[in-house]
This record gives C-alpha cells, sequence and structure tokens, in this order.
C-alpha cells in the first residue's frame, strides 16, 4: 500500500505546475489555498469522486485537469487526486467508454443511437463532418446521458472504495503504532 500511495503522489501534478498555468492565475488564491493539497480522509474521496467524474463525462484531455481542478474548490476535494483521476479516460480507454456510454443511453432513452454507426466510423477513419453528422443524430443525447451515467457510477463507485481505502490504512497505521 505504501508503494502504491508513493507512486499515486508522484504521478500527481504538483501544486507548481499548476500554479505556472496562465488559466489558473485568475483563481490562485482560492486554488492554492493549502487545503486542497493535504491528503485528507474527507478530501481524498471527494478527489476521485470529482476526478472520475469530469475525466470520463469530458473526455477532452486538456480540460479535464482545469475541471477537476476548478470543482475541486466548491467540493474542497484533494487538487492532485482529482486531476490524478481524470487520467483514466485516455486514448486506450475512450473508446470503449463512448461505445459503452452509446449502449446505455440507447438503452434508457431508446433514440435509436447505433453503436454499429460508431464502429463503423471509428473502423474508415471517418472525418469531421462525418463525426459532426453523427453526433448531430439520435446519437449526440445518448452518448451524453451514457457518459453521464458512467461518470456518475464511477464516482460513486471510487468515492466508496476510496474511502475504504483510506479507513484500512488508517486501522493498519494504528495498529502499527500500537505494537510499537
Amino acid at each position: 500500500m505504501s508503494r502504491f500511495s508513493d507512486w499515486i503522489r508522484a504521478q500527481a501534478p504538483a501544486r507548481e505546475s499548476f500554479e505556472k498555468s496562465c488559466f489558473l492565475r485568475p483563481f490562485a488564491k482560492r486554488v492554492f489555498h493549502p487545503a486542497l493539497w493535504r491528503f485528507t480522509r474527507r478530501s481524498v474521496p471527494r478527489g476521485v469522486a470529482l476526478g472520475l467524474m469530469v475525466g470520463i463525462f469530458l473526455l477532452v484531455p486538456g480540460i479535464q485537469i482545469a475541471g477537476a481542478a476548478l470543482l475541486a474548490l466548491p467540493f474542497r476535494a484533494n487538487v492532485p487526486i482529482a486531476a490524478a483521476m481524470t487520467f483514466l479516460s485516455n486514448p486506450l480507454t475512450t473508446p470503449f467508454l463512448i461505445a459503452a456510454a452509446l449502449y446505455i443511453g440507447d438503452a434508457t432513452l431508446h433514440m435509436g443511437a447505433d453503436v454499429s454507426q460508431f464502429e463503423a466510423l471509428m473502423a474508415r477513419g471517418a472525418g469531421f463532418a462525418d463525426w459532426l453528422a453523427w453526433l448531430l443524430s439520435s446519437a449526440a443525447p445518448a452518448l451524453l446521458w451514457g457518459l453521464f451515467v458512467i461518470s456518475a457510477a464511477a464516482a460513486i463507485f471510487g468515492y466508496i472504495v476510496a474511502t475504504i481505502i483510506w479507513r484500512v490504512w488508517l486501522i493498519r497505521r494504528w495498529r502499527r503504532r500500537r505494537m510499537a
């Protein structure tokens, strides 16, 4: 568990890297508040949930981190954890997330969005006009609803798992102190 937490801390963006961002300078006083950068039992699960929600729903790599960092302010979530969790959606997982979102959106909304159309567009390397026409069809509402459902489920699951992991880590730490 110690290796994993060390790895997470090493991979998570540092506060200094956010301070250099020209997009975050107007919000610097709030974003760089020390409480948002501490690893606490409340801020870490919030950061996990928020990062998963933003990372899966937005699917735009540059905007995900900034969005998670800005949304961490009102939710008092851990900014590095929220930013790190957005990396769940990456070029390898994005096609699967989109296909799952289309399937879920079509199954719940019955809009006629077709996953096979998406697969055909991917297979033939469709251009921007073809993708735009596809999105303007019934696929857009189904895709957005599916992404919302998946991101909300992932956020809830991530929050619960992070809380359990934090609690187990804390109990082990208490036991080691008691033994020493």
